[in-house]
């Protein structure tokens, strides 16, 4: 029996609360990033998963009630095509917090890539035969 393609379930359980905990950052971040343009829920919704960021709906409007009632977003309520919809969008706060939250990004980012990067280059250098160097 190959058990390479089984998953051990610790492992996988491990793994998605792992990665749950990395996207819910990512997700704040990027729903900021968005809200620098006025949207209504649904087309927030679809501009993040063109993006390929899909967030489903339980998700996203609780973290858009967090985020007003902490001051970074505005919302109000109007008609279009005949529904009311509430549109939301970056306040002045919200805009130097997400000025500040891209900087800390863009550092970690490079961190990451430093050290990712530095990791790649010592397995190559430790494998000859894939630099072409033989000893």
């Amino acid at each position: 029996m190959d058990t390479v393609f089984q998953t051990d379930p610790l492992q996988s359980e491990l793994f998605d609360s792992l990665r749950l905990e990395l996207r819910r950052g990512c997700l704040i971040l990027a729903v900021l990033a968005q809200l620098r343009e006025e949207h209504y829920g649904y087309t927030l919704r679809k501009a993040l998963a063109d993006h390929g960021l899909a967030i489903e709906e339980s998700t996203l409007y609780p973290l858009l009630r967090r985020l007003e009632t902490q001051g970074l977003l505005t919302s109000e309520w109007r008609e279009e095509e005949k529904r009311n919809k509430r549109f939301y969008r970056l306040s002045p706060l919200g805009r130097r917090i997400l000025d500040q939250l891209l900087a800390e990004w863009n550092g970690i980012n490079d961190s990451l890539h430093r050290i990712l990067g530095s990791q790649a280059a010592s397995a190559v250098e430790s494998q000859p035969e894939l630099t072409g160097h033989q000893e």
